[in-house]
């Protein structure tokens, strides 16, 4: 079978979505190729976090966009999301972090972030839990939200098909190439082509590009989380422990605690399966800044794909392989800068205006500036 559309996403997660639902109300005929099912990569494995809380201007920019795109998403996509503004609260317990968070609250608050430096007692004052032993300071966006990942990938999805968007589930692309127009070949043997391809498929996106004879700077990295079960709320924000033991984590709407931490080392690619020393590791590191947290039971733990990049950034541009795109290397940010990020795209794709300031995004820069909130 062979058939033919304006533009092809490949990937089923947060970005390619958006970009396909954007790129939908546009009137693009589009297709959507996606592995498994609709978020079972990085996206329908996060924790759900939304933040301004960055370090360069175009980020935050980004966010704020993003953010506005999250706080509309219960009315345009017609379903509960779950978007709570619990905030975020970083944590900093050496003078060197305390430093990083002074420099960029200077950034934040001029592109009019509501963030504030909090002295540990003022900590305490948003937490009244958190153990505050060697703690030197914090910062606190009451602004920052959280919402479930899910809900959002079916609204899309409805949408995407209500304006005449195709699917292609469980089917993964196993051939790529470029004659005239690209050329798809997928698992049960569909061949699919069009002038303009998207490529959002997260920690595969790399292997992929290689067959268009890309080496993109994509390198996927393994990361926890766990949730536990539900508990009477007491305490609102995301917590981010920034030491090197550290790790983060935030009480859902349901009571639920859902946490992560970022490994050290890092486990190199891409991995679903779960290691034995994450789970008392998460639950020292949690009970070590939340000591009521210690007969929170877990329920499960899993696994997925951080895609980093050596800045810390993402690669959102347009590849030299005309009418190649590439969105991926979200490094652990994917879920939230994802709104905004498809919206630009789908704009980017249809008439090649940004809208915004994506040269900090660019397939070209030197990646030599650091993001250094991850």
């Amino acid at each position: 079978m062979r058939k033919t559309y304006d533009v092809v996403v490949i990937g089923g997660g947060i970005i390619g979505m958006a970009a396909a639902y954007y790129l939908s109300q546009a009137n693009v005929k589009l297709a959507l190729v996606e592995r498994k099912y609709i978020g079972s990569g990085s996206t329908g494995r996060c924790i759900g976090g939304i933040r301004q809380q960055f370090s360069t201007a175009a980020s935050i920019r980004l966010m704020q966009e993003s953010f506005k795109l999250f706080s509309q998403m219960e009315e345009e996509l017609n379903r509960p999301v779950e978007f709570h503004q619990g905030g975020y609260l970083f944590l900093a317990h050496t003078a060197k972090m305390v430093d990083v968070f002074k420099k960029n609250i200077e950034i934040q608050k001029k592109e009019n972030v509501n963030v504030s430096l909090l002295s540990p007692e003022e900590v305490k004052d948003v937490v009244p839990s958190l153990n505050t032993d060697g703690l030197l300071a914090g910062t606190y966006c009451p602004d920052d939200a959280q919402a479930f990942p899910f809900p959002i990938l079916d609204g899309y999805k409805e949408k995407i098909e209500q304006s005449g968007g195709e699917f292609y589930l469980a089917n993964p692309v196993t051939t790529l190439k470029k004659e005239n127009h690209f050329r798809l070949t997928l698992a049960d043997g569909t061949l699919l082509e069009a002038p303009k391809v998207l490529l959002s498929a997260g920690p595969w996106a790399g292997e992929l590009a290689k067959q268009l004879g890309l080496d993109l700077p994509l390198y996927p990295e393994r990361h926890e989380a766990v949730i536990t079960e539900r508990i009477p709320k007491f305490f609102e924000p995301m917590v981010v422990d920034y030491r090197p033991d550290g790790c983060y984590f935030h009480q859902l709407i349901s009571g639920q605690i859902i946490a992560c931490y970022t490994p050290v080392p890092n486990v190199p690619g891409i991995h679903e399966d779960v290691s034995f020393e994450f789970l008392p590791q998460i639950a020292w590191r949690m009970r070590r800044l939340i000591p009521d947290l210690k007969n929170a039971a877990f329920l499960r733990n899993w696994s997925g794909s951080y895609t980093m990049t050596p800045d810390g950034n993402p690669i959102v541009d347009e590849s030299s392989i005309d009418g190649f795109y590439i969105a991926s290397g979200m490094s652990g940010h994917g879920f939230m800068f994802g709104p905004a990020i498809g919206k630009h795209l789908a704009q980017f794709m249809t008439n090649g205006e940004w809208g915004a300031d994506f040269s900090e995004f660019s397939i070209t820069r030197e990646f030599k500036s650091k993001e250094n909130l991850k």
